[in-house]
């Protein structure tokens, strides 16, 4: 039967881990199907059979389904493989065969313990804290938090603001906010109360920036004669950032010819800089 038509078909991902590689594996083998609307169930952290039984049972009541596992514990896969086999559902395993055939490689057993992968260590928890305060704080949202930052970034619109910010979380675990700086509103009164050293500036040449928001204007359907875009509004724009600039005492640093690890990078010695002055 087309899978485009009757009941919904339904791929059911099991893993006693989070269940993330299955479910790309299900993502890629719908993808050459055109079928974008069978649906993906995810079933993580599954540690006896009786959720087996019980994650069989609803693939076989669908009639429709196919079940995708990445189980590591040899119980758990043998256990889906008899069960799914008792109910007539087709069942893939992912990980066995590649654990089988890595043991024949390095000559010893895998260790057979789910979620190594995703060990859950100091260093994820810090990056997942660290993402989760750049998208929480950017863009100006709820200043109060700078003052729990790490290091603040400030600028006008499209000095990539928000990509350094991403990327110092992900790769450094810095909680990094970020403040637009709009000639029209005043900077939040918590900008000028963090210690020296926490904020940096991103400025960009004009002629630079004035190319950016068109393009920028282009790709979201607005009239490229918007006041966002012209160069004398982005001439205004970027004086009042070096007024705020030079009443916080902050480093600037101009992006214009830079890819976002260059400027990251570039923070960083203005951070360490600072770091150091802060402890001689």
């Amino acid at each position: 039967m087309d899978p485009e038509q009757g009941s919904q078909a339904a791929i059911l991902v099991v893993s006693d881990a989070l269940g993330e590689t299955a479910e790309l594996v299900a993502r890629a083998a719908i993808s050459q199907f055109n079928a974008g609307r069978m649906e993906i169930r995810r079933y993580s952290l599954v540690k006896d059979e009786s959720e087996i039984e019980h994650i069989v049972r609803a693939a076989s009541d669908g009639g429709r389904s196919v079940i995708l596992y990445t189980l590591v514990v040899p119980e758990l896969r043998r256990a889906m493989q008899l069960a799914a086999a008792r109910a007539g559902v087709p069942a893939v395993d992912i990980m066995g065969p590649a654990l089988e055939a890595v043991a024949q490689v390095v000559g010893r057993p895998p260790k057979q313990r789910a979620g190594l992968m995703h060990k859950l260590d100091e260093d994820y928890f810090r990056r997942v804290e660290a993402v989760e305060f750049a998208v929480k704080y950017d863009d100006g949202r709820d200043p109060r938090g700078l003052l729990n930052a790490d290091l603040v970034l400030v600028g006008v619109s499209r000095t990539s603001k928000t990509p350094v910010s991403l990327y110092l979380a992900q790769r450094r675990y810095l909680r990094v906010a970020n403040v637009p700086l709009v000639p029209e509103l005043p900077p939040p009164e918590e900008l000028f109360r963090l210690p020296p050293g926490k904020v940096v500036g991103l400025t960009v040449h004009p002629e630079k920036l004035y190319q950016i928001r068109q393009e920028r204007l282009k790709a979201i359907g607005l009239d490229a004669g918007a006041s966002y875009g012209q160069l004398d509004r982005i001439v205004e724009e970027l004086e009042f950032a070096e007024q705020v600039f030079r009443r916080l005492g902050c480093p600037v640093v101009d992006v214009s010819n830079k890819a976002v690890e260059e400027t990251a990078n570039t923070v960083l010695h203005y951070l360490g800089a600072a770091h150091t002055t802060a402890t001689d």
